[in-house]
């Protein structure tokens, strides 16, 4: 059965109660973090409130409820077991992540700063903040990070379960898992999921 990743933005108005199409017990949302599984209930403050949602869906997919930014289709297998990895990586100025690819695909969205991405055999693309993308995990990717801002990005991939807790990165060039890695890396959710 095919699948797509999708990320949704849900905006909220100041004093909003959040109410996603998936939502579950109330729990509160913290700025920067991130969970598993939609909750509802939570109060936006009175700046109102931005909200990043990564769905994995069966074909046709559900109603999204809220500004789909990209939506993918991804091959898996529902034989295999499969984890929902989701973290954030902070570049350091101008730091390179040399060409490579994953153990699974996922989408990525640019949260401040700015990050030249190359996937592939594609052109170049220069994200700005709240710009997302997809990576297969197949093809090789080249990320530089702006030399003159902080630029972080948040990621959701479907990844082997066997990886959990373990990198998922795999070098073009071997030799560049030796070096340095001028970036860092918060993992919020890296858990078995169900097909």
């Amino acid at each position: 059965m095919p699948y797509s990743l999708r990320l949704i933005e849900d905006t909220l108005a100041p004093g909003a109660r959040y109410s996603p199409a998936l939502g579950s017990a109330a729990a509160p949302l913290e700025a920067g973090r991130a969970q598993m599984g939609a909750r509802a209930g939570a109060i936006a403050g009175p700046e109102g409130a931005r909200l990043l949602r990564f769905e994995l869906v069966r074909q046709p997919p559900p109603r999204a409820g809220g500004r789909v930014l990209l939506e993918h289709p991804m091959a898996l297998d529902p034989r295999a077991s499969w984890l929902l990895r989701c973290d954030r990586v902070d570049f350091e100025r101008g730091a390179v992540a040399p060409r490579h690819g994953h153990r699974g695909g996922g989408i990525r969205c640019l949260l401040r700063g700015r990050l030249d991405v190359t996937v592939g055999k594609e052109p170049t693309r220069a994200m700005r903040p709240w710009d997302a993308w997809f990576e297969s995990g197949k093809e090789p990717v080249l990320a530089v990070a702006s030399r003159d801002e902080d630029t972080s990005f948040i990621r959701v991939a479907v990844l082997p379960v066997e990886i959990r807790g373990q990198s998922s990165i795999v070098y073009v060039n071997a030799a560049d898992a030796t070096r340095g890695k001028p970036r860092t890396y918060t993992v919020f959710v890296d858990e078995p999921i169900a097909l």
